[in-house]
């Protein structure tokens, strides 16, 4: 490299957004763009998005993000919604189905199947994950299932079945490169956490063949290089790939185990590191949040599937014709300038409940409506339904661990309402520290790159790079106590017993 300053080019592909940033040996963005991307629901429990409209937004976010600084980039990183499952012709490139969100419920038949057969405690003790449809392999079958010929093609080797970063990774190398990350394939539910690989048994149990899948390399370390894609140039070695929950905890400087994170977007997930794989007796999930390039370190997550998005189908459900009334921001703040929430709970189980409860049939709830309740109370209920969740998966996560947590730190979209913020803290009886970089995904991913290149050497060098914070004390004179009990009540009526 030149005597200029390095610098990392990170793609954070998530539900609702693609995005891309420009990051500097200090760790700061220097230039950022972002797109929109669709989400479609062609049938009740059904979630899809297009894979081209990914790819194409993905490389319109990157074109204008280097159109904002004239230097050469060093090194590119990628962090991606997880779980999300794609299909595409290894001889083409061309997708052959619609990405099957991570949020998407068509596999439960598949899943209730093996339940019903006695393989849960088995794909458990391998991959740290309770059968449920969230996670990748029943989508995988699905695919399969669907596509003409589709397990034959596959075997043969004629189908790639992966997860968005190796369909970018793919896409960037000019299909030169089929390949994820163990933080990636640790969410399919075919990686087995004590091997380190695709597990045999479990790819017969999903019927899914080796050969349609990625080759497993560290997070950290190199992929592939670019082809020239529009400015971006050839020869830009890819040196990381990760999911954008672990990339969150990375970002945030989250290495030693008692460290929690709480990313907010579209749903949410909570992690913290440990040692090693060991399991929830507590309904959370074990999985490896990154290998550096020397080794694993694995993590406890708690993923909840609905949050952001309870507060964004609340705010259409109650669009109303006057002008901006009904903006998303409009109605958060009526919600918060409510005294109380006007005993109105909202369980948002719109495509069943993850973390801690696993219920894959649970339907949402809307109780204690009264005459008096408004539009701002339902909204309200979805804004503190996002709290009441995290606090299920909170206790249940110092429950695995032995011991309480000091505090959790705090990232994406949601973040940004200040409301909230000083809800959950109140409510979990614990400071919130706010992350101040809406790109803290991306940065994760930016520094697994940068480890990769040499730019910080160890964990102490990424400790040292400025991470602005806000800090949200718990009011002690706020007692919220019967208000989450109140929301156990309601939850009870959302679970299928």
């Amino acid at each position: 490299m030149s005597d200029r300053t390095p610098l990392i080019l990170a793609i954070d592909e998530g539900t609702s957004n693609a995005k891309a940033v420009l990051v500097n040996l200090h760790g700061q963005v220097v230039a950022r763009a972002s797109r929109p991307l669709g989400l479609s629901h062609p049938q009740p429990g059904f979630s899809e998005q297009d894979p081209e409209e990914i790819w194409t937004s993905t490389l319109a976010s990157i074109e204008e993000c280097l159109a904002q600084v004239a230097c050469p980039v060093d090194a590119l990183a990628i962090s991606n919604q997880r779980e999300s499952v794609l299909a595409w012709s290894r001889h083409t490139g061309a997708a052959l189905a619609p990405c099957v969100s991570w949020q998407c419920r068509r596999s439960l038949p598949l899943c209730t199947e093996l339940h019903a057969q006695g393989h849960e405690a088995g794909v458990l003790a391998k991959t740290g994950l309770t059968l449920d449809p969230m996670f990748s392999a029943g989508k995988m079958r699905w695919l399969l299932d669907q596509l003409s010929d589709g397990h034959a093609r596959a075997t043969a080797g004629e189908i790639c079945l992966g997860t968005v970063d190796s369909w970018l990774l793919w896409k960037l190398s000019g299909g030169q490169v089929f390949a994820t990350d163990p933080s990636n394939a640790a969410r399919t539910q075919l990686y087995n956490l004590h091997t380190g690989d695709w597990d045999d048994e479990l790819l017969a149990l999903f019927g899914i063949p080796r050969q349609a899948l990625a080759k497993i390399l560290p997070s950290a370390g190199f992929f592939a290089e670019t082809v020239a894609l529009g400015t971006l140039p050839a020869g830009v070695a890819v040196l990381s790939m990760i999911g954008d929950s672990h990339a969150a905890l990375y970002g945030q400087g989250g290495f030693v185990p008692g460290r929690v994170k709480a990313t907010l977007g579209t749903g949410s997930s909570l992690m913290t590191p440990m040692a090693g794989p060991l399991a929830s007796a507590h309904g959370l999930s074990t999985t490896l949040a990154w290998h550096d390039g020397s080794a694993p370190t694995f993590a406890l997550e708690g993923n909840i599937v609905h949050t952001g998005a309870a507060v964004q189908w609340a705010a259409k459900l109650l669009a109303s014709d006057a002008p901006g009334a009904d903006s998303l921001d409009a109605l958060t703040e009526q919600a918060a300038a409510l005294p109380d929430n006007g005993g109105v709970y909202f369980v948002p189980a719109l495509s069943g409940l993850g973390a801690p409860h696993w219920q894959a049939h649970a339907r949402g709830v809307i109780c204690g409506l009264t005459e008096a309740s408004s539009r701002a109370h339902i909204v309200r209920a979805s804004l503190e339904s996002i709290g009441y969740q995290i606090r299920d998966v909170f206790e249940a996560m110092e429950h695995d661990i032995g011991e309480p947590l000091r505090e959790i730190w705090v990232d994406g979209g949601a973040t940004r309402n200040r409301w909230l913020m000083q809800f959950l803290a109140d409510l979990l009886s614990r400071p919130v520290i706010r992350s101040l970089s809406p790109e803290v995904s991306a940065l994760g991913a930016a520094h697994l790159a940068g480890k990769a290149l040499g730019l910080w050497t160890d964990q102490d060098a990424l400790l040292a790079l400025d991470r602005p914070r806000e800090r949200f004390e718990p009011n002690p004179h706020r007692a919220l106590q019967g208000q989450y009990e109140a929301w156990q009540q309601a939850l009870r009526r959302a679970l299928v017993v």
